[in-house]
C-alpha cells in the first residue's frame, strides 16, 4: 500500500465536511501507458468523495485478460502514486472487482468511466458492486485512448500535431485500429481531443508562488508522459523545502525539429494536461521558447533552472539554450535515476507490433460480443411469442 498525502503529512485522512466520516472512494484499473484520460477519470472520482484509493493490477493479470502490458508493475504504480488527485495506491489489485475489496479498504463504492472492462471470458467486471449499488460512473475522456496512442506510434505521421489536419491515411489507419471484422465499437475506436479552457482550469492547481517558495523552471516535450519524467520532477520538487515548479511544454513544430521522426506523439494540448496532472507540478507555461531567454526568467522570478541528462540541442542559431540561467549561476543538471525515454517507450511498442494490433482486436471483439448481449437483454420480446 502506497500512501500519497493529499497535501497532508503522511496520508492522513481529512474528515468530510462538517465532521461526517469521510466518503472514500475506490477506482481500479491497469494504469498502462498512463495518459490524461486516466488522470481526468481519478480527477473526477476524486470529486465525488473525500479521500481517493487506487488499486492498480499486476503484469500477470493484465496479460491473461488483455494481453501484455507497456509498463512494468512498478513503473505503472508510480505513475499512479504521482497524479495529484490519488491519495493511496494499492499495489496487486484484484482485476474483478468485489464487495470485499471495497470492504476491505473501507470505501464507499468504486468509480469507473462510462466504458467497459470485460474479463477473459467476457463479463463484466464491475458486475457484483453494481447490483450492490456501489458503483458511480463518471465521463469517459474524448479523444484519447491507449489504443490511440499506439496508432499514433506505429503510422508514424505527424498528423496527430496541433497545426495539422487529420490526413486521410491517418483517419483510415485510426478507425481500423483495433477494428475487428463485424463493426465498430463506441469505446476501443479512435476520436480527435478538443481542448476546452474547462478542462484546463479543471486540472490546474490554480495556486500562485507564496513568499518564501523557491520558483523551479524546467523545461521540454514531456511527451508521451512517462516514469522517467515523474523521476526527474520528483527530483526537482524535493531540491528545496518550499518549491513551486513552473514547467516549460514546447511547441509541436518546434519538439519536431530537435526529435524528428513523428515527435511528439501527443500534441501541446494533450501534454499540457499530462503535466497539469503531475502531483509535483505548480504550474505549466503552453507552447514556451526553446531558449530559457532573460524575460522569461524575470517575468516568473525564477531561482532555479533544472534539466536532466538528456542531450540538449542547440537553439536553431546554434546557442546553448539555457545559456542566460548559466551566465546567472542558477542552472543545474538533475540524475533522475531513470534511463526510460519517450524513444524507449515507442521502441518497446514497435518491437510488440504485432501483438499489441492483436490485443485490440481482441479487445474490440470481446466488447461488441458484450454490447450484443446487452443489446437482445433490452429487446422486448416478438409479439406472438411465449415461453414454453
Amino acid at each position: 500500500m502506497i500512501r500519497n498525502g493529499h497535501g497532508l503529512a503522511g496520508g492522513a485522512e481529512q474528515p468530510g465536511p462538517g465532521s461526517r466520516p469521510a466518503v472514500r472512494v475506490w477506482c481500479d484499473g491497469c494504469y498502462d501507458m498512463v495518459h490524461y484520460g486516466h488522470s481526468n477519470q481519478l480527477r473526477q472520482a476524486r470529486a465525488m468523495g473525500d479521500y481517493l484509493i487506487v488499486g492498480v493490477h499486476t503484469d500477470e493479470e493484465i496479460s491473461k485478460h488483455k494481453g501484455p502490458p507497456v509498463f512494468t508493475q512498478e513503473e505503472r504504480y508510480k505513475m499512479v502514486q504521482a497524479i495529484k488527485w490519488v491519495d493511496e495506491v494499492v499495489p496487486a489489485a484484484p482485476y474483478v472487482t468485489t464487495l470485499e475489496t471495497l470492504d476491505k479498504y473501507s470505501c464507499n463504492f468504486c468509480v469507473h468511466g462510462n466504458d467497459i472492462t470485460l474479463t477473459v471470458d467476457g463479463r463484466d467486471t464491475y458486475e457484483e458492486v453494481k447490483q450492490a449499488g456501489r458503483y458511480r460512473e463518471c465521463k469517459r475522456t474524448q479523444g484519447v485512448s491507449t489504443t490511440d496512442l499506439v496508432g499514433r506510434m506505429l503510422l508514424m505521421t505527424k498528423a496527430h500535431h496541433s497545426s495539422q489536419e487529420m490526413s486521410s491515411e491517418y483517419r483510415a489507419y485510426a478507425d481500423s485500429f483495433g477494428k475487428c471484422p463485424g463493426g465498430r465499437n463506441p469505446w476501443t475506436g479512435v476520436s480527435q481531443f478538443l481542448q476546452t479552457s474547462r478542462k484546463i482550469i479543471q486540472f490546474a492547481s490554480g495556486k500562485e508562488p507564496q513568499p518564501g517558495d523557491t520558483i523551479i523552471y524546467v523545461a521540454g516535450a514531456f511527451d508521451l508522459f512517462h516514469i522517467g519524467h515523474v523521476d526527474f520532477l520528483a527530483k526537482v520538487h524535493g531540491l528545496v523545502e518550499r518549491p513551486y515548479v513552473i514547467a516549460g511544454l514546447h511547441f509541436d513544430q518546434e519538439v519536431n525539429h530537435y526529435k524528428g521522426k513523428n515527435y511528439p506523439i501527443m500534441n501541446l494540448h494533450e501534454r499540457t494536461l499530462s503535466v497539469l496532472a503531475c502531483r509535483y507540478v505548480s504550474e505549466v507555461v503552453i507552447g514556451a521558447p526553446y531558449a530559457v531567454t532573460a524575460e522569461l526568467l524575470d517575468h516568473f522570478k525564477v531561482d532555479l533552472v533544472c534539466h536532466g541528462k538528456t542531450e540538449i540541442m542547440p537553439d536553431k542559431d546554434g546557442s546553448d539554450p539555457y545559456q542566460e540561467p548559466k551566465k546567472r549561476g542558477i542552472f543545474r543538471q538533475i540524475d533522475s535515476g531513470s534511463d526510460l525515454t519517450t524513444d524507449l517507450i515507442v521502441q518497446r511498442i514497435i518491437k510488440n507490433r504485432l501483438e499489441y494490433e492483436a490485443r485490440n482486436q481482441k479487445k474490440e471483439a470481446k466488447e461488441l460480443a458484450f454490447l450484443e448481449a446487452m443489446k437482445q437483454q433490452e429487446e422486448p420480446p416478438e409479439r406472438g411469442s411465449h415461453s414454453a
